[in-house]
């Protein structure tokens, strides 16, 4: 076994071995579709620790020669496909960590660094089939197939560090790229080529060498959307084993939707909430907020309010379009929230367009990114929320209006009240600590319509549920009105507990000495609604 040429299947070994494994075993069945067909050109992309390399080391494991691994995958779901047997260990595989080899290069050219020490491997095995002095990798491979009709399987993990740590390299990003187009593409000798990392791969300025590849990101993964994380039933799964809370960890790790999936787990996090038995920040401590911080802090129109929005629970459409697939080329906002989408901290949403914030580990990251400077404002609108929701639960309709106030004083500068949605979003951010006790649903649908803002109670936190209905230049009591008249009770099937219905009104034409939010608070008494679907 080598390092480069069929490195066998001791890390899948390893992986299988660990504490905490979940069969994604059923990936091999459509790869083993594409060898040799047109799409046999797969880059998927997705953010760190989501199992890309993982993915990989199966992939070697399965394709490998010169290793036995048919016992390695007993009894996972691949065994039982039509196809395992047909290419079970049958193919050359060249392996790449290209984050690996661009560090050992240092100062030599990547990719001269990486023919040099593929070609060593090669060597070895064929080295009677292409000159000595042969240093072309492509030609070796050329060589070797014309000599012995055999293919190989190209296995690229972090195949974008170099577009992520040489970002300002231009012509050596260039040089990569052709240099991949020319030892992958219209090659008779590859049988398949899968490429993983962060950012997909279509749009480097205006150099497009790896149009060959079919792209799968986290704005699109179609028939990679279950091997992106973990889907809901195998959480459910997990939790049952360790005697974890599943909603708990529902709203620490879920949150990332695609089209057929609509619930998928960050895998790093869950795994480590359930060996520690202990939900934190586990993905998110692998790197620095200040990562997170710098795009936060970019100067484009609107992106603060965006995330301001989103903070709140909110959503934004993006367009990510005009995403040029790097990490310096940013034009608009929408460029820079369709990264932080790749690098996973904002969740999308691709059949309305929309970006929000996943999981409550990942607002945890906002939060830290903004208490380090720049974002004062909304910190002091975060700190004076859990007082908020204290002169709520007590029915103090004056200090709630007047809180209210200071907290739209706060983040005028960065979003504008217009509407009922904007206020939405400000109120929500003004409750921001209730999130420790409360599971927060904006637009819920409930009786006949949908209720603004509702407060869910967490098990066993012993709160009141809370109705909240937003009004612009209207009245309070109007918006309580409307609560009971559209049965907005009904959000909470399956709650028994004290219910506590506010209204809430913002008056444009108020100046601030007469205040412009108002607001009137009832408690109803024990109530138990029928089973929570």
């Amino acid at each position: 076994m080598g390092i480069y040429l069929n490195p066998g299947n001791k890390s899948f070994w390893k992986a299988v071995r660990s504490e905490i494994y979940v069969d994604k075993t059923e990936l091999i069945a459509y790869t083993n579709k594409c060898l040799n067909t047109r799409e046999q050109f797969i880059c998927v992309s997705r953010p760190r620790r989501f199992g890309k390399s993982m993915a990989l080391e199966m992939l070697a494991a399965y394709y490998s020669c010169g290793c036995d691994s048919e016992a390695l995958f007993t009894g996972y779901k691949i065994e039982n496909n039509e196809t395992f047997k047909e290419h079970l260990n049958k193919y050359d595989v060249i392996f790449l960590n290209m984050q690996q080899l661009l560090g050992k290069a240092r100062n030599q050219e990547v990719t001269e660094y990486l023919e040099q020490v593929v070609i060593a491997e090669i060597r070895r095995v064929y080295g009677g089939l292409f000159s000595e002095h042969e240093t072309d990798l492509a030609v070796v491979l050329e060589n070797i197939y014309v000599e012995t009709d055999r293919q190989f399987v190209f296995l690229i993990d972090e195949w974008d560090c170099v577009m992520r740590e040489k970002q300002e390299e231009e012509e050596l990003q260039k040089h990569y790229l052709d240099f991949l187009r020319n030892l992958l593409k219209d090659q008779p000798y590859v049988a398949l080529a899968y490429m993983t990392g962060i950012l997909p791969v279509k749009k480097y300025g205006t150099h497009s060498a790896l149009n060959m590849f079919a792209e799968y990101s986290m704005t699109s993964q179609y028939v990679f959307e279950e091997y992106t994380g973990f889907t809901e039933a195998e959480v459910k799964n997990l939790c049952e084993q360790y005697h974890m809370d599943f909603e708990a960890t529902g709203r620490w790790y879920d949150g990332y939707m695609f089209k057929k999936f609509q619930h998928i787990y960050n895998p790093r996090s869950v795994v480590e909430a359930m060996r520690c038995q202990d939900f934190s920040n586990y993905w998110t401590s692998t790197e620095t907020y200040e990562a997170l911080k710098i795009y936060m802090d970019m100067d484009f129109d609107g992106l603060r309010s965006d995330i301001v929005q989103m903070l709140g629970g909110g959503r934004v459409k993006v367009n990510t379009r005009s995403f040029q697939n790097d990490m310096r080329t940013f034009k608009t906002k929408d460029d820079v929230l369709t990264l932080l989408i790749h690098l996973g901290y904002l969740a999308y949403d691709s059949e309305k367009k929309e970006s929000f914030i996943p999981n409550k580990e990942i607002i945890e990251e906002f939060e830290n990114a903004m208490s380090v400077g720049g974002w004062q404002e909304v910190m002091r609108v975060l700190k004076a929320s859990e007082k908020l929701l204290e002169d709520t639960l007590s029915g103090n309709e004056k200090r709630v209006a007047e809180g209210l106030d200071r907290a739209h004083t706060e983040v005028a500068s960065i979003l504008t009240y217009n509407d009922e949605n904007s206020l939405g979003c400000a109120i929500s951010l003004a409750y921001y600590s209730a999130r420790k006790d409360y599971r927060i649903i904006r637009e819920l649908p409930a009786g006949r319509g949908f209720a603004d803002v509702v407060f869910l109670p967490l098990p066993h936190t012993g709160k009141p549920a809370i109705i909240v209905e937003l009004k612009y230049d209207k009245s309070a009591c109007t918006a309580i009105q409307q609560i009971k008249d559209r049965h907005y009770f009904k959000a909470l099937e399956g709650f028994s507990g004290e219910i506590m219905l506010v209204g809430v009104n913002y008056d444009k034409d108020k100046d601030k000495e007469s205040k412009p939010h108002s607001c009137v608070i009832e408690k109803l008494g024990n109530i138990t609604y029928g089973q929570r679907r």
